[in-house]
């Protein structure tokens, strides 16, 4: 009777049992192998999902330098066009004044003809003088400047030598006389001075530029 008791009294060394209606608690091999069963493990990549993604990082980077391109020749155009637009108003005038250059012409050798004849032509010659005044003026106030070459260093950008004739005053290659005015319209040319160039005495004619 005493060892049935003894089998059914608690073990003081074996701690306290769990309370009466507590559910079970799981052993610690119990809970690290759930641990280990819920977390997310890192899927590899295989060799042909790896040679996709460099494709597509190829591609990207090869959609990204057109864009860059693109967005530089965009800017560009746009800078051209405005610079365009505002040659297109600064020269306007450009075709009109060039079309008045003979009449320029021709009013100063009316003013050169009226200067060779007798007095009676005073008036007429003070009458045109007036006229070519205006006319000037208003054209240089519009952007036409002369070229004067008279002087000068042959320079085919500006000038255009009709001759060359020996001259033992006038340095080589300069200019000895001016047979007609030369013109620019703002920075541009619209008509070269038409001059006669010098060159040393007993020298060969040199070919002149156009």
């Amino acid at each position: 009777m005493n060892s049935e008791k003894n089998n059914n009294q608690p073990n003081p060394a074996a701690g306290p049992g769990p309370e009466p209606g507590a559910p079970p608690t799981a052993s610690p091999t119990e809970g690290a192998a759930s641990a280990a069963s819920g977390a997310v493990v890192p899927e590899v990549p295989t060799a042909e999902e790896l040679a996709d993604l460099r494709a597509n990082a190829a591609k990207a980077a090869e959609n990204w330098d057109r864009y860059v391109r693109a967005v530089a020749e965009l800017e560009n155009f746009r800078k051209r066009a405005a610079r365009d637009k505002q040659d297109a108003i600064r020269y306007a005038n450009e075709a009109l004044i060039a079309r008045l250059l003979p009449v320029l012409d021709n009013f100063e050798m009316a003013l050169a003809a009226a200067s060779a004849a007798n007095g009676q032509a005073d008036s007429l010659k003070t009458g045109v003088a007036m006229i070519h005044s205006q006319l000037k003026a208003a054209l240089t106030e519009a952007g036409l400047e002369e070229v004067d070459a008279t002087g000068q260093m042959f320079d085919p950008n500006w000038h255009e030598a009709v001759s060359q004739v020996e001259s033992p005053t006038v340095p080589e290659g300069h200019v000895v006389q001016q047979l007609r005015k030369g013109y620019k319209f703002r920075d541009r040319l619209l008509r070269a001075a038409t001059v006669v160039v010098a060159k040393a005495p007993g020298a060969q004619p040199a070919a002149t530029a156009a």
